[in-house]
Order: C-alpha cells, then sequence, then structure tokens
C-alpha cells in the first residue's frame, strides 16, 4: 500500500509523533507560564520601584543609581547570554536548558525578595536574568518542535498575545501585592509558579535537540557574548546619563559593534559556525528581524514615559496605572493568535505594513494627551496600539523562525530575542534619553530662578518630573506652582518623545514594505488518482 506521503496531492506526512502531537496544547500552555513569569517580572518590578527606595523597614533605601541597576543588571545578564543560551538548547536539549533556566530564575527570585541590601538585590537580578536567559529562546524553541509548520503561526500567535499580556498584567500584580505585603513580595510570587512549571514540564514536554549541531564554537559564544554585553551596557550608560556623546559611553557602544563584526566574519569563515549567517542574506528573514526590533524600540520608549504621565502627571495609583494598561493587553490577546487569518487573507508585508501605520499613527496620536484629556483617549490609544502590535509580531516571528530548519529552533529564537531586547533597550535609553532633555531644557529657567534652592537641589530636580515634585512637595504653598511648570515641561517632552517614536515605527513601515514578503498563493493541489480514491473507499 502506497504512503499517504508517496500519494500525489495527500497532505505531507506528519513530523511530529502522535503522543506529542495530541498534548501540543498542554504542552503550551505549560511554556506560557514559565514565559509569563520571566516577562511579567521585568514589569512587576517597575512598580515596586517607589517602595525599595523607601528606608528600612518598609524599603531598601536605595538610591535612583541603585534601584537603575536592579532593572540594568537583569537586562544586561539576559541580552549578554540569550544567544549563548539559544545554542547550548540546540545542542544539549531544550528541555534541559528550560528547567535549568527555571531552577535558576526560581532561586534567583527568592533571593532577591530577602535581600537585606541594594547590592543583594542588584546581584541576584542579574541570577534572575542568567536564568531568564535560558527560559526565553527555549519555549519558542520548544513550540516550533511540537507544532507542525501549518499550525505555527496559530501557535506563534498565541505565544506572542501572552508576551503583551504579561507586559500589562505585571503592574496590576504588583500594585495587587504592595497593597497587602512587603516589597519583597513581588520576588517571591515567583517561586510557586516556578515550582508548578517545573512539575508540568518534566512531565509534558518532550526533549529535542539538533541531532548534528558539530563541533562547538567556543571563541564565537565568547565574541557573542561580549560583544552583547559592551553594547547593551553602552545603551544603558548612555540612557542613565542622557548623553550618548560620553566618552565611556561611545567606548562602550563602539566596543561592542566591533566585537560583534568580528563575530560576524568568525562566523563567516568558520567551518563550525555558531550561526549561518547567510540567513541574513533573505530579505524577508532580515526584514522581520528589524521589524520586531524597531516596533520593540517605539514601543518600550511610549511605555517608559507613558508611567510617568498616569501617575506623575495625572496622579493615579500605581495600581490604577496597572489597570489603564489593560486595553494594550487585552488587544494583543485578543488579536495576536487572529493575525495569521490577516496574513492568510492579504500577505506578511500587507499586514505588518498597515499594523506598523497603526502603531505610527497611535504614537503621534499621544500629542493628543494634555494634563486635563479625558482618560478614555489614552485607552483608545493603547487598545489600537496593541492591536496593531498584534498583526506585527506573529508574523515576523513565523518569518524568522520558518526560515530556520527546526533543529537550529533554539538560534533561531535566540536571534528573535536577542534583537527584540537590544530594540527594547535602545528604546527605553534613546527615547528616555530624549525625554530627559527635553525635560531639563523645559524646565531649566524656573529651577534657575527658584530662590533660596541650592544649585546641586537645582540641578537634581530637574533631572526628572518626580524629583521636580519631590522639591515642590518640600517647598509647601510656594511650590504649588512649580508643580504646574513641571507637568507642562514633562507634556511638552512626552509629544517630543512620542513623535521621535512615530519617526521609529514609521521606519518599520518602510522595511516592512520594502523587504516582507507579499501574499503567496496556496499550491495547486492534483487530482486524487482514481485508484486511489477507489481504494480509499474499499478501506
Amino acid at each position: 500500500m502506497a504512503s499517504s506521503s508517496s500519494i500525489p496531492g495527500a497532505p505531507p506526512a506528519r513530523q511530529i509523533p502522535d503522543p506529542v502531537h495530541r498534548r501540543r496544547w498542554a504542552i503550551l500552555s505549560t511554556l506560557m507560564l514559565s514565559l509569563l513569569i520571566v516577562v511579567l517580572d521585568n514589569s512587576i518590578l517597575n512598580v515596586a520601584m517607589k517602595t525599595i527606595a523607601t528606608p528600612a523597614p518598609l524599603g531598601l533605601g536605595a538610591t535612583q543609581s541603585e534601584l537603575e541597576w536592579a532593572i540594568n543588571s537583569y537586562t544586561l545578564v539576559f541580552a549578554g547570554l540569550l544567544f549563548t543560551a539559544g545554542l547550548l538548547g540546540d545542542r544539549v536539549g531544550r528541555k534541559k536548558t528550560l528547567l535549568f533556566g527555571l531552577a535558576v530564575f526560581g532561586a534567583g527570585s527568592v533571593l532577591a525578595g530577602v535581600s537585606g541590601s541594594p547590592a543583594e538585590l542588584i546581584t541576584f537580578r542579574a541570577l534572575m536574568g542568567l536564568g531568564g536567559a535560558f527560559v526565553m529562546p527555549s519555549t519558542l524553541a520548544i513550540l516550533m518542535n511540537v507544532f507542525e509548520r501549518e499550525e505555527q503561526p496559530r501557535a506563534i500567535g498565541i505565544w506572542a498575545g501572552g508576551v503583551g499580556l504579561a507586559i500589562a498584567v505585571g503592574p496590576i500584580a504588583g500594585g495587587l501585592l504592595l497593597s497587602h505585603f512587603w516589597w519583597g513580595s513581588v520576588f517571591m510570587i515567583n517561586a510557586p509558579v516556578v515550582v508548578v512549571s517545573l512539575i508540568a514540564m518534566v512531565i509534558l514536554v518532550p526533549d529535542s535537540k539538533d541531532p548534528g549541531p558539530g563541533r562547538l564554537d567556543p571563541f564565537g559564544v565568547l565574541l557573542s557574548v561580549v560583544g552583547l554585553v559592551l553594547l547593551v551596557y553602552g545603551i544603558i550608560k548612555g540612557g542613565q546619563l542622557a548623553d550618548f556623546a560620553d566618552p565611556q559611553v561611545v567606548g562602550a557602544i563602539a566596543g561592542g559593534l566591533v566585537v560583534l563584526v568580528v563575530f560576524v566574519l568568525h562566523q563567516k569563515h568558520s567551518d563550525h559556525p555558531s550561526i549561518d549567517i547567510s540567513y541574513f542574506r533573505s530579505p524577508a528573514f532580515s526584514a522581520a528581524i528589524a521589524a520586531i526590533a524597531l516596533v520593540f524600540f517605539a514601543l518600550m520608549g511610549v511605555a517608559f514615559f507613558t508611567v510617568f504621565y498616569i501617575q506623575s502627571v495625572r496622579g493615579y495609583t500605581p495600581l490604577q496605572a496597572g489597570m489603564l494598561f489593560l486595553p494594550l493587553a487585552a488587544a494583543q490577546t485578543i488579536f495576536a493568535p487572529r493575525a495569521r487569518l490577516a496574513v492568510d487573507q492579504y500577505g506578511a508585508r500587507a499586514v505588518c505594513t498597515f499594523s506598523m501605520f497603526v502603531v505610527a499613527t497611535t504614537m503621534s496620536g499621544m500629542l493628543l494627551l494634555d494634563t486635563d484629556t479625558p482618560i478614555w483617549v489614552l485607552e483608545a490609544l493603547f487598545f489600537l496600539q496593541g492591536a496593531g502590535m498584534a498583526h506585527i509580531m506573529p508574523p515576523a516571528t513565523v518569518a524568522v523562525m520558518q526560515a530556520l530548519p527546526r533543529e537550529k529552533a533554539g538560534s533561531g529564537s535566540a536571534l528573535n530575542n536577542v534583537f527584540r531586547q537590544v530594540g527594547g533597550t535602545l528604546g527605553v535609553a534613546v527615547l528616555g534619553s530624549l525625554l530627559s532633555t527635553s525635560y531639563r531644557d523645559r524646565m531649566q529657567d524656573t529651577l534657575d530662578r527658584l530662590p533660596g534652592v541650592p544649585p546641586a537641589a537645582r540641578h537634581a530636580a530637574g533631572e526628572s518630573i518626580e524629583a521636580t515634585h519631590g522639591l515642590a512637595d518640600r517647598m509647601g504653598p510656594a511650590g504649588r506652582s512649580l508643580a504646574a511648570v513641571a507637568d507642562d515641561a514633562f507634556i511638552h517632552a512626552m509629544h517630543i518623545t512620542a513623535l521621535g517614536s512615530a519617526a521609529v515605527a514609521l521606519l518599520g513601515l518602510v522595511v516592512a514594505a520594502a523587504f516582507l514578503p507579499g501574499k503567496t498563493a496556496p499550491a495547486p493541489q492534483p487530482a486524487e488518482p482514481q485508484e486511489e480514491r477507489t481504494a480509499g473507499v474499499e478501506r
């Protein structure tokens, strides 16, 4: 009897074993749980910043610089090791690296929750970044190895929707925890979720790896780690100083780029490269990677200033601010799993180009926001923005992952996450620097005219709207006019930053329109031979 794969017009033979295929949706749910805590943890920490800055026993008395490094130590380790973690998953097994990453992340979370000083918190956040780097690429790589190719777009859409949901749910969860427990609860909550995830992983998730990984490339791995760490450190430092021309910033970024160029050259000439550079010769692959980086650049920059707009200018509590981000999460959760339907109908190029236009328009729509704008305007912008992103991330991720062989899913997922992480970090640093510079320039004359305020205090008050409001509070009734000027200055700076985000989204629109593939017609199905139809009836 002829096999189904040899019958003309028959569907392709299933590549996934039947036991794995039957439990694929349960596996995806388990992967989503592990992904949720890693993504959610970064957004949940933002809510706890003020509490951690409070002196003991309520907090740790962390300075502004220490708070920044509590966030950045995670980002630095996470981004630096993503590519290495993906390679190790392909080599030793994605399930093994995922279990390792979850265990390390859980341990780091518990230690961070009981930290006795800012230095300890920074150290344990770095440990969490180590664990997170092994979790993120593994989830997407395993997904690619438990779903057949035709179901991968739907599964990736659900995966992408989960990322968006976690980003928005974090502040709500953080606000609820801080209203009932101490600051460390925002980390300790990860522990039970990690335990449940580990048990489910062991039971449900199959292991997979590259059957022919070839020789290890330790020099290439070292170059990738050093290059990414230097690049991300330079970006973070530039954002902290609000000065990308500072010698240490330029030195770190330039050094990172030089090392990464050496890495690419080494990969091109190596007979056992860590990543096949030829994949980037595909316009669709490179455009998808660029689209992911650009949309996260724009989004993270906007998320950075809207948090301050909602809390500092409009006066909402952290929990209320988290609730206001729900339309962004809801739109991604609703539309991301359905993005494949639009791609099937119109093609990835049309869908991503139009969605980039929607994102750019909503960024420009931030110009409508003022100190007394009805809050529903922001909610509508968030929903449209989430809908636009939901139609960019899934098709772009599908284009990246399906361009690589299934056995290279770990390194492909790592590339996807590296560019997204670097894009997001750049967005916070560059757009945050633009926001800070615009705000200080607008406030400088007002601060210089304040009577009886030392120059150091005036300089510190100009760093952010929070710092200016702090000075205004200390001035009593006389500080009300200063707070009003600060709000107006922040709105002005926010509008400039929103236009910068819109420009980045428009660049993504050009990339998508020029290089992403258009609609592909389904392959014609040949008629089934008469004898096979007869045989099928007899069987």
